[in-house]
């Protein structure tokens, strides 16, 4: 069969597995977004570079059915740009690294282009769902060994992608399970996370409600520096960076003693912009409140005067400029998986 013929069938099927693969690369990366340790991770970061080169490889079938179409809507236009543009943001994330374009990072533009895709593409899918219903056929054998073909030559392009990526020794190479790259500690940028804001504290001043107790920053300092805590955990950002510091502070578990949690109760952890994130009470000996950085005070930007290192998990857990901390009756599964400030 030459390539022409092999062109020649794009239709329905090929929409079908466009939308599979779409769909699939849309939930592996939040899925990528909330993993916090290796094994999570890396399947969701695997399944979502072989989602993305899915859509890479229907390019050629569906250009055929775009090309039959007597007219093309700008709504469907605008969401061809924006899933190429999404790609295409994907791939220069993983082969170049954490920088600034014109003011914005690779993995903005990719997780922008998403989000605003999901209308246009939820639209796109109603408008025509009629004639691309699934059929019995769809099931047959040889509907399954083409699936599982096309399956195959998506991951093996992955692998490829990743020796190529190794062999040039791009940054693609040290990149680690969620796919970030790393940055010195000193480099760690001020980021916030949707529609928060930063705001500015004076260490001085700045009281923490821990329980029932009311704490100073510098309170804090000396019972980590009487008793030399810290913590070596690695902040890893769902920018696309990572940084491995020695935070200074005081577990949770220590500041909490004479609390009582009872059953299906949570840690919650508040900021002065209510920024909110439950974790579970058998976490409190794992989460800290630190104040400095490889001994240097926290940045403004970075969580200054006071901010929550949760080791093993996304950085959109680390609650920056803490204001309460107490034990919460709602579960810590009772709260969206990403903040919605």
């Amino acid at each position: 069969m030459n390539l022409k013929t092999l062109f020649r069938r794009a239709g329905r099927r090929t929409n079908i597995a466009l939308f599979a693969v779409v769909i699939g690369a849309f939930l592996s990366g939040w899925a990528a977004f909330a993993a916090g340790t290796a094994v999570p991770a890396t399947s969701a970061t695997v399944a979502h570079g072989v989602f993305g080169i899915g859509v890479v490889l229907l390019v050629p079938w569906k250009s055929v059915v775009i090309s039959r179409a007597p007219a093309i809507r700008w709504a469907s236009l605008a969401l061809l740009v924006l899933i190429l543009l999404c790609v295409v943001a994907g791939f220069v994330q993983v082969f170049v690294g954490y920088r600034f374009f014109l003011g914005v990072t690779p993995i903005q533009v990719h997780v922008g282009a998403a989000l605003i895709a999901v209308p246009l593409f939820a639209w796109h899918v109603i408008r025509h769902r009629r004639r691309q219903r699934l059929q019995r056929r769809d099931l047959s054998r040889r509907a399954l060994l083409r699936t599982a073909a096309f399956t195959a030559a998506a991951g093996g392009s992955w692998l490829a992608m990743e020796g190529v990526g190794s062999w040039t020794g791009s940054p693609a190479a040290s990149r680690i399970a969620t796919g970030s790259h790393e940055l010195a500690a000193a480099d760690i940028p001020a980021t916030i996370w949707l529609l928060d804001s930063v705001p500015v504290l004076d260490p001085a001043t700045h009281r923490l409600m821990i329980g029932d107790h009311t704490w100073s920053v510098a309170e804090l300092d000396a019972l980590a520096a009487a008793e030399s805590l810290a913590v070596a955990a690695r902040l890893d950002c769902t920018s696309g960076w990572y940084a491995d510091a020695s935070w200074i502070g005081v577990p949770l578990d220590r500041l909490l003693d004479n609390t009582s949690p009872s059953a299906g109760s949570s840690i919650e952890v508040v900021s002065t912009t209510g920024y909110t994130r439950h974790f579970p009470v058998a976490e409190a000996g794992a989460l800290w409140l630190v104040t400095r950085r490889n001994g240097v005070p926290l940045g403004v930007g970075t969580g200054a005067p006071v901010r929550l290192v949760a080791p093993g998990r996304r950085g959109f857990w680390w609650v920056k400029w803490v204001a309460t901390v107490r034990v919460s009756d709602r579960p810590d599964w009772w709260q969206p998986p990403f903040p919605l400030q």
